[in-house]
């Protein structure tokens, strides 16, 4: 019998980094984790590819995945909507392959309703001045919606007990390698395994 995946859970305020910690662990060879495509509403950015960033959807046509419940989480952020497809994320940790979510924090908290087992870890700015330098430096959201992201960077931040681990982003490729080990560590996780090895004493 296959062991199930883990679900890795990368979430933190708009403007701390996520998508690009999650594009350097991604680029690196030896990442092992099979990363789960987020749909959403927003417009793409410079760069980004339908299918590989995200899905990109209408507004319809995602309220639909919301009537059909083909969604593991969803939420609305900023005026778009963001969600988590669920027959992927089911069926890739079903065959022992961890994913890896890239989400808002709404949607995370969901997502801890439904798999309290997964590992969740916060990306936390060095600092809020240095995270609406982020936002600010990004060159595509205006002045108010600068503002709302700030506020709801706070908020956000307040609901830090949600998760099982804080990773600063102060250097993306220190951020990557705190994530990797947390990882490591949480494969090597007691409640994890024992019965695993408990199971060799029967074999005796």
């Amino acid at each position: 019998m296959t062991d199930k995946g883990l679900l890795i859970v990368l979430s933190g305020p708009s403007g701390v980094g996520k998508g690009t910690v999650r594009k350097e662990i991604f680029s690196q060879p030896n990442t092992a984790f099979e990363y789960s495509v987020s749909a959403t509403t927003r417009t793409p950015r410079e760069g980004e590819v339908h299918g590989v960033d995200y899905f990109f959807k209408t507004r319809d046509e995602f309220e639909e995945m919301i009537r059909k419940e083909a969604l593991l989480e969803h939420a609305e952020f900023v005026g778009n909507y963001y969600g988590t497809p669920v027959d992927y994320v089911r069926e890739t940790l079903d065959r022992g392959k961890d994913v890896f979510l890239e989400i808002e924090v709404k949607g995370a908290r969901q997502v801890r309703e439904k798999f309290p087992e997964g590992l969740f870890i916060f990306l936390m700015p060095p600092s809020l001045t240095e995270l609406k330098n982020r936002i600010v430096t990004r060159g595509t959201e205006t002045e108010d919606l600068i503002n709302n992201r700030m506020l709801s960077a706070r908020e956000e931040i307040e609901m830090i007990d949600l998760y099982d681990y804080v990773v600063v982003n102060d250097q993306v490729e220190l951020a990557v390698e705190r994530v990797k080990a947390i990882v490591t560590a949480e494969h090597c996780r007691r409640e994890r395994v024992a019965y695993k090895y408990k199971r060799l004493l029967e074999a005796e």
